[in-house]
C-alpha cells in the first residue's frame, strides 16, 4: 500500500521541509492578496488592452494565455496534484492531455456562444477539484467507501470547469467581434504552453524529490496542504457569490 510509506525516515529531510515551506508560503499568499488572485482573472492592464483592439491579433493573445497559465495558482494546483503520483511521462501525457481536452473545449465554446454562468460558482467547482485530488492522492475514496473513481473522467471533466472558469473572465471584457475566433485560438495556444512551461518545472522538481527518501516522508503533508489550499479557494469563492 503506497501510504504505508509516506511515514517513514527520509535521508535528505531538509529538501521535503523545503518544499512544504515552499508551498505553505505560495498558498498563504496566493490567500491573502483576495479572490482576484487564484481565480481565472485577467490583469486589469490586460483588460484594458483586450477591450481596445480588434481585428486578429494571434501574438499579443499567444501572450496572454500563456500569462494566465502561468500565474493560475488554482489551475496549477490541480496540475501539480494531477502529476504528483504519475512516474511515467506516457501516463503524464494522457492526464495532461485529457486536462487540456478539457480546458481548451469550454474556454473556446464559453466565450464564442456567450454562456452566462456564475463565475464564483464556477471558480468553486474548480476549487473543488485541487479538493477532490488531494483526497485521491490521500487514497481517501478507497478507505472511506471502498471504491476508486475513474480519475481519467475526473480528470477531463474538471478539465471542462476550468475551461469554463477562464471563459466566465473574458466574457466579462468585451472582446471584439472582430477576429474573434483567431484569437480565442491564438489564446488557447499560449494556455497550452504556459501549461507546459509548468509542467516542465513541476516535473524537474518533482523527479528530483522522487529520488529522495523524503518524498515519502511528506508526500502525506503536501497533498493534505493541496486539498486545504481548495477548501480555501471554494471559501473564498462561495463567500463572494453570497455577497456580491
Amino acid at each position: 500500500m503506497i501510504f504505508n510509506r509516506l511515514f517513514g525516515s527520509g535521508d535528505h529531510p531538509q529538501l521535503g521541509r523545503s518544499l512544504l515551506t515552499l508551498m505553505a508560503i505560495v498558498c498563504l499568499a496566493v490567500l491573502a492578496s483576495g479572490t482576484s488572485a487564484f481565480a481565472h482573472a485577467v490583469t486589469e492592464g490586460d483588460k484594458g488592452y483586450i477591450m481596445e483592439i480588434s481585428g486578429v491579433n494571434l501574438i499579443p493573445f499567444i501572450y496572454l494565455g500563456a500569462k494566465h497559465m502561468v500565474t493560475g495558482y488554482d489551475h496549477l494546483l490541480f496540475l501539480f496534484a494531477v502529476v504528483f503520483f504519475l512516474y511515467k511521462m506516457k501516463h503524464v501525457g494522457i492526464y495532461v492531455s485529457l486536462f487540456a481536452l478539457g480546458h481548451s473545449t469550454t474556454m473556446l465554446l464559453g466565450v464564442y456562444f456567450d454562456w452566462n454562468v456564475s463565475s464564483y460558482l464556477i471558480d468553486a467547482i474548480i476549487g473543488l477539484s485541487v479538493v477532490y485530488k488531494g483526497l485521491d492522492n490521500l487514497g481517501a475514496y478507497q478507505r472511506w467507501f471502498g471504491v476508486q473513481p475513474n480519475t481519467k473522467a475526473a480528470t477531463l471533466i474538471f478539465g471542462f470547469f476550468h475551461g469554463l472558469g477562464l471563459a466566465t473572465k473574458l466574457l466579462d471584457y468585451d472582446i471584439s467581434e472582430e477576429g474573434l475566433l483567431p484569437n480565442l485560438l491564438a489564446f488557447n495556444v499560449g494556455v497550452e504552453a504556459g501549461q507546459l512551461i509548468a509542467l516542465g518545472m513541476i516535473l524537474i522538481v518533482m523527479g528530483y524529490w522522487r529520488k529522495t527518501a523524503s518524498f515519502w516522508k511528506h508526500a502525506y503533508t503536501a497533498n493534505v496542504m493541496i486539498m486545504w489550499a481548495g477548501f480555501m479557494l471554494i471559501g473564498y469563492q462561495l463567500a463572494g457569490y453570497f455577497t456580491a
